[in-house]
């Protein structure tokens, strides 16, 4: 990281975000919201005249609250540096607004700009702005530099907004803003809280990422868990690490499951829990059940040198889609045999059974299909959260 324009923060700011009341011994920081990075396609880069010279705002929901943040961003497969002159974070009013009264800015080693160099991360001095579980903030971000390779997350099913640098950080957004439904660089929200927090973490493809989900509404199987989880308990984070078109062990839509565990699940501090629900498109690409399998069990090995649990998500049917085959139906039976029986993870979430067609067991239940015969609907998304049996996440 090379900090650029030494712009330093005020007193006032400095008493006020970097040592705010709560840091004490008895804080804890935890991932409240993370996003799987890779790099961005051509055609979900940002419409002319892109982002250099312009104000990106960008909202998420929190899984649980806290008494400050601490906000990262990402260049992790930028070929050249990204420099951001400033940013800030407040609650979302919606249509990209940020609450008058509670705009925060934020600072990196006491200084307003930064600069990430490729491959790197940089995250945010602490920011005393307290937030509730499922809380939806905004970020603001003025940027200066951009590499020609974007790193971000281009299934967010979330509106972000570019508008031009004269808007500033002012609560509204500019209604002529440019609206893109992709995250870019945002990487990861974390909050101090007390107790004991922990996070349960999901390793997955487009089913965790939510494609059929409603855009704005954070309606993915993992934002439902999340809901009912902050009812249960408070302390339990949930992070979706599910990246759209991705694969456990061939190359797909971002790195692979297994080239990815290390970053997006070992070494994220506070996890205790994973949930694996991937290969439904290594199966699309004739991927062999013994070779699938044969990756679960590293993954497996790997997540338990760790102390992490593991829990096994079975694949769901894809009967009627582009990737039906009477000889992949027959590898995903063989797999989901595995997850069920072979005992290898400390817990099983039966996918497969509750979304099932009775009648016709390869196929999507009607409740279910969100039409590609693939994926969800928003509908089978909340069903699919309804179904975990929560006790799975206890100790």
């Amino acid at each position: 990281m090379f900090i650029f324009r030494p712009r330093p923060i005020s007193l006032f700011f400095l008493i006020g975000s970097l040592i705010p009341h709560i840091v004490s011994a008895e804080n804890i920081w935890v991932p409240s919201w993370i996003s799987a990075q890779q790099p961005v396609e051509t055609n979900n880069v940002p419409p002319a005249p892109g982002l250099s010279g312009r104000i990106l705002r960008q909202e998420v929901q929190l899984s649980i609250g806290g008494d400050a943040l601490r906000i990262t961003f990402s260049n992790a497969f930028g070929n050249e540096p990204l420099g951001i002159t400033s940013a800030s974070v407040a609650p979302s009013t919606g249509e990209g607004g940020m609450r008058a009264g509670s705009i925060r800015s934020l600072s990196f080693g006491g200084y307003a700009g930064f600069r990430i160099s490729p491959g790197e991360t940089v995250t945010s001095d602490p920011v005393n702005l307290p937030a509730t579980a499922l809380e939806r903030l905004v970020f603001s971000l003025h940027i200066n530099q951009v590499p020609a390779v974007l790193t971000g997350h281009p299934g967010s099913r979330t509106t972000s907004f570019i508008a031009d640098e004269q808007s500033g950080h002012m609560p509204a957004c500019p209604t002529d803003a440019v609206r893109v439904t992709h995250w870019y660089f945002l990487s990861g929200v974390e909050t101090s809280t007390t107790g004991k927090p922990h996070a349960v973490v999901i390793l997955g493809d487009s089913i965790a990422d939510g494609r059929g989900s409603t855009t704005d509404a954070h309606n993915r199987w993992p934002d439902h868990l999340a809901r009912r989880l902050a009812e249960k308990s408070p302390c339990l984070a949930v992070l979706n690490q599910g990246i759209g078109g991705n694969r456990v062990l061939r190359d797909g839509l971002g790195p692979t499951a297994l080239a990815r565990l290390e970053r997006d699940i070992l070494s994220v501090p506070r996890v205790r829990w994973l949930i694996l629900h991937e290969g439904v498109n290594d199966l699309g690409a004739d991927v062999a059940a013994e070779e699938l399998i044969a990756t679960y069990k590293e993954i497996i090995r790997r997540t338990r040198e760790r102390s992490i649990r593991i829990i096994g998500a079975t694949i769901m049917p894809f009967a009627g889609s582009f990737y039906d085959k009477p000889e992949r139906e027959r590898e995903r039976q063989t797999v989901n045999r595995w997850i069920r029986d072979s005992g290898e993870f400390d817990g099983v979430i039966d996918f497969d059974a509750i979304s099932r067609d009775p009648e016709t067991p390869a196929r999507l239940a009607a409740g279910f299909d969100g039409g590609d015969h693939l994926h969800p609907s928003a509908e089978g998304y909340r069903r699919m959260a309804e179904s975990i049996n929560l006790s799975i996440f206890t100790d």
